[in-house]
């Protein structure tokens, strides 16, 4: 579908093209249109208008400004996080590692990549909305309501991401006139609420239903907003939207939202769309450009061998394999004590593949499994993973692998696209929210607002749906391939900081690797507190790797301005507290 606008913007430029040659011998030729331009007659159709708002989604995933500019956050959110470190080994993008260990400054490359793409994306649903100002007969009113909708929704997300990440950012919206007023627009103003006010515009006048199952709908948009509001501690306004898309959101195919009945559903391709995906990046494979199928996770993959065979990034930490120890009534270690003595899971750190290793035979919760290659277990339908011949460096890395963006083996060449240097760029859909975030999110405000009970209750229905046997992995015999021992939260909640823990635990286990993580923990404001001390853990598993990191409050919570956009517009950006 982009490729086809592309073409048709390339068709349009070569007419132009032609048309001056043919009147250059004339005085009218000083009359035609600019080469490569599209004038507004022909933007402002229907069709036109379309495709433009494609545009707009299109940026979501940052493809074309580097590996870290889209919207997946596995960088900015997960490795930030404690999820998962950089990976591969220590020289291969090499930037990351001062993201990870927030030595970063304003000149580290990646941060101009996300800002550049962020920022690609709402110039892209501005145009979206400007030329709507013009549209020509055949857009309806209600086309316009619904059009409108959505590229305020898309800019709302756009500017939700360079908020949560860069803190002070100017807010430019379809007024500004691009040729002489951007450059002066400063950071000054806080900008939750424009962004609340693009999630509420677009919540009350896109339909619950489109006719394509990517685009956003009401209930995306209320789901946003409500997010929006858990943001800025907001609970009341949350729960009241949390309550009604509970009770009555839908997909916008019409599915009402619900929970897979398999965890690992959720990130596989032939799986997408489903009842549990609020608003999702869309990816396709073999479309004719891999730019149509998922760019974010392609370095991700195992390294040497398995899925794609490069390039051993985003590797899960120790602290979140372990994070999923049970005890023995099947209930997360909500002390802390998971990284102590024997409740760490054992691990193949420093042994050779072609050496004997029996994997952790103690308690785990199952979504272990779904969220972290480890020795030993079966690693989708690639057969059990080999340990350290799938590592680029064990040593810098240690001895896990992603495994929720990961496609299937019987899904090679038809659910990814192998016409380019890897078969990573799949066709899996990156849900930038899903049901159980909703659920999650619902559940920690209850807490605040004095819900207790009604928090342990949607926090079960995530753990319940976790706990289907017919969704834990299996070995070659049938059985389950670990000790798989998960069960919900029996005892009423009567303790608000007990309750609290258990929920913001509960994310931690869902949504790992997913982008949330790092985000969470700031807006808990307890950031310095959990990744200082993830920094002294994985520090002891891994000598170098975290050289230097450590989070310091009141700076770390959102990256610097890039120094290259603060060189474009000297003396109106104002660099964040502690980067200056």
């Amino acid at each position: 579908m982009i490729t086809n606008v592309k073409k048709g913007l390339l068709a349009a430029a070569l007419t132009v093209f032609f048309t001056f040659i043919g009147f250059a011998c004339k005085d009218s030729f000083l009359s035609v249109a600019p080469t490569a331009q599209l004038a507004n007659s022909q933007l402002s159709t229907n069709a036109g208008i379309q495709s433009l708002l494609v545009g707009a989604y299109a940026s979501m995933n940052g493809r074309d400004f580097g590996w870290f500019g889209g919207s997946s956050n596995w960088l900015w959110g997960s490795v930030t996080g404690g999820d998962a470190n950089k990976g591969s080994n220590a020289g291969d993008q090499s930037t990351a590692v001062f993201i990870q260990n927030f030595t970063v400054t304003p000149s580290t490359g990646p941060g101009n990549d996300k800002w550049q793409a962020m920022y690609d994306g709402v110039s892209r649903s501005n145009n979206v909305l400007r030329i709507l100002g013009s549209a020509g007969p055949d857009v309806t009113d209600a086309i316009k309501k619904n059009v409108s909708g959505q590229a305020r929704f898309l800019r709302g997300h756009y500017y939700f991401e360079l908020r949560k990440t860069f803190g002070s950012v100017p807010f430019v919206d379809e007024s500004v006139d691009y040729g002489t007023g951007i450059d002066k627009v400063k950071n000054d103003k806080e900008i939750w609420p424009m962004i609340e006010a693009d999630f509420k515009y677009a919540y009350d006048n896109i339909p619950e239903v489109q006719d394509a199952p990517g685009r956003a709908n009401k209930w995306a948009a209320a789901a946003y907003l409500a997010k929006t509001y858990m943001f800025q501690k907001k609970f009341a306004e949350a729960k009241a939207l949390f309550d009604q898309i509970i009770a009555n959101g839908k997909t916008a195919s019409g599915k009402k939202y619900g929970l897979l009945p398999k965890f690992q559903d959720v990130f596989n391709a032939a799986v997408s769309n489903s009842e549990e995906s609020v608003f999702a990046i869309q990816a396709a494979a073999n479309t004719g450009s891999v730019a149509n199928a998922n760019p974010d996770f392609v370095l991700n993959f195992p390294y040497n061998g398995g899925p794609a065979g490069c390039c051993g990034f985003f590797q899960p930490s120790f602290d979140l394999a372990n994070s999923f120890r049970t005890n023995a009534n099947g209930l997360p270690l909500l002390d802390g004590s998971y990284n102590a003595g024997a409740n760490q899971l054992k691990t193949d750190q420093g042994i050779d593949s072609k050496t004997a290793f029996v994997p952790d035979a103690g308690p785990v919760d199952p979504r272990l499994d779904h969220s972290v290659g480890r020795r030993g277990l079966p690693y989708l339908d690639w057969g059990p993973h080999p340990g350290q011949d799938w590592i680029r460096d064990q040593t810098y890395g240690g001895p896990f692998a992603p495994k929720k963006f990961i496609y299937y083996k019987s899904q090679d060449k038809t659910l990814t696209d192998g016409s380019s240097w890897t078969d990573g760029y799949s066709a899996i859909n990156y849900n930038v929210i899903r049901y159980a975030d909703v659920l999650l999110m619902a559940a920690e405000a209850e807490v605040e607002l004095g819900g207790l009970e009604n928090a342990r209750k949607l926090v079960n229905q995530v753990r319940a749906r976790a706990a289907n046997a017919d969704s834990f992995v299996k070995g070659t015999d049938g059985k389950p391939a670990a000790n798989y021992v998960i069960n919900q939260y029996t005892t009423a909640w009567t303790d608000a900081t007990v309750a609290r823990n258990a929920v913001q635990f509960e994310r931690k286990l869902e949504l790992s690797g997913e982008g949330h993580r790092f985000f969470d923990l700031v807006r808990w404001g307890t950031a310095e507190k959990v990744l200082n001390a993830y920094f002294a853990y994985e520090g002891g598993k891994l000598p170098g790797t975290f050289t230097g990191a450590k989070f310091v409050t009141g700076k770390n919570e959102v990256m610097p301005i890039p120094q290259t956009q603060l060189d474009r517009q000297i003396g109106v950006l104002t660099q964040n507290k502690g980067y200056q």
